[in-house]
């Protein structure tokens, strides 16, 4: 159970995805215009993360290396197509608000190199809290970021407004420039963090 959590926290804050990594920034950046995009993508990549290694692991002595990368990308894109055609089937307004970027989740960095680097070595006992850890924390700050940017580009969460009629949005949330300046917010709070949680407090 104790290295279950070290594996698990890792993603989390150590080895965050987004804010220490720092790979498949593109769509991350794009859909985190609202709560509900980012919430949808983040458990789109955290279902696709985990399947996709569980299976690269269970399967990963029997996968030839010289034809590792191409079924590495068929078993990716196996999950996927499940997802979208999930949230297509029940989600149809949230499938359409992230357009392309679901389809393109099976090229994502952040799965691709989780599954080269440590599904593909390692055995599901370890896989799972990885593919937990990596898909949580890519998701935590993705709706952190969409949550910062929904209240104040348009003054709502998941569409319910919270600081009533008077408020004027500052459109400069919901562009580009406004996505990358809560992003660099979120990258000093996961130092912030990461000093503190593992580093003992030292400066």
């Amino acid at each position: 159970m104790k290295n279950f959590w070290k594996i698990f926290s890792n993603g989390l804050i150590n080895e965050n995805p987004l804010l220490v990594l720092m790979i498949g920034l593109c769509s991350s950046l794009a859909v985190t215009t609202s709560v509900a995009n980012g919430l949808g993508m983040g458990f789109s990549m955290t279902f696709v993360l985990l399947m996709s290694e569980i299976v690269i692991s269970l399967f990963r002595k029997l996968i030839p290396q010289a034809v590792r990368i191409p079924v590495f990308i068929i078993v990716i894109a196996a999950f996927t197509t499940i997802i979208d055609y999930v949230l297509q089937a029940y989600f149809p307004d949230l499938s359409a608000s992230m357009g392309l970027f679901i389809p393109l989740i099976v090229v994502n960095c952040i799965i691709m190199g989780r599954v080269e680097a440590f599904a593909s070595q390692q055995p599901l006992s370890r896989v799972i809290p990885d593919g937990l850890g990596m898909g949580l924390g890519y998701t935590w700050v993705l709706v952190g970021i969409s949550l910062v940017r929904e209240i104040l580009g348009a003054g709502s969460i998941l569409g319910v407004d919270v600081l009533g009629a008077s408020y004027t949005p500052i459109l400069f949330f919901t562009l580009p420039p406004g996505g990358f300046l809560v992003f660099a917010l979120f990258i000093s709070l996961g130092l912030f963090l990461k000093t503190r949680l593992y580093n003992g407090g030292a400066k």
